[in-house]
């Protein structure tokens, strides 16, 4: 009976639907300001990042097992789009990854094992109870939210990957 009920849970994808549970942070909304470290130290804004582009804001850790699971397929979707022409993005498109790690050399290795190329990665060291986990709601990882190129969140997802069929409406 047990394996009965978990075949049904997962086949009805209760992933997908917690992303969508995420009340802190809704369709349409600016995105909340994230200033934080990249792995050289620099600071680096969300707003200055998605000036012209659209952004896919990625929350992770070098500890989560399901992110990193998942990162290949974050590198392959980044690899498809990272190239292309996009209606109303200028700078076309790019990810930034937010980890919840609190410690640094972890996430600089994952960074690199995980080949994760693109330009933008930041850090907020404090876990769960991080600033950025807080001011997007992230109660689990990964999670990731779509932001457009005037600030607004034009979607949220549990897996990063999932943005896909909205990227692709977004091409010229």
């Amino acid at each position: 009976m047990k394996k009965i009920f978990l075949a049904v849970l997962l086949s009805v994808g209760t992933a997908g639907a917690w992303a969508q549970q995420n009340e802190k942070i809704q369709i349409g909304q600016k995105a909340p300001e994230l200033i934080l470290d990249n792995p050289s130290g620099k600071k680096l804004e969300l707003s200055s990042i998605y000036k012209d582009r659209i952004v896919l804001l990625d929350f992770w850790a070098s500890w989560c097992g399901p992110c990193r699971r998942a990162n290949p397929r974050l590198v392959a979707l980044y690899d498809r789009y990272k190239d292309k022409e996009f209606k109303t993005a200028k700078k076309g498109f790019t990810i930034v990854s937010v980890s919840l790690d609190n410690n640094k050399d972890a996430w600089k290795k994952a960074i690199a094992a995980d080949s994760l190329r693109w330009e933008h990665h930041m850090v907020d060291p404090g876990g769960w109870y991080a600033k950025a986990a807080e001011e997007y709601g992230v109660g689990f990882i990964p999670q990731a939210f779509l932001i457009g190129p005037d600030g607004k969140v034009i979607a949220k997802y549990d897996f990063a990957e999932r943005a896909e069929p909205d990227l692709q409406k977004m091409l010229k």
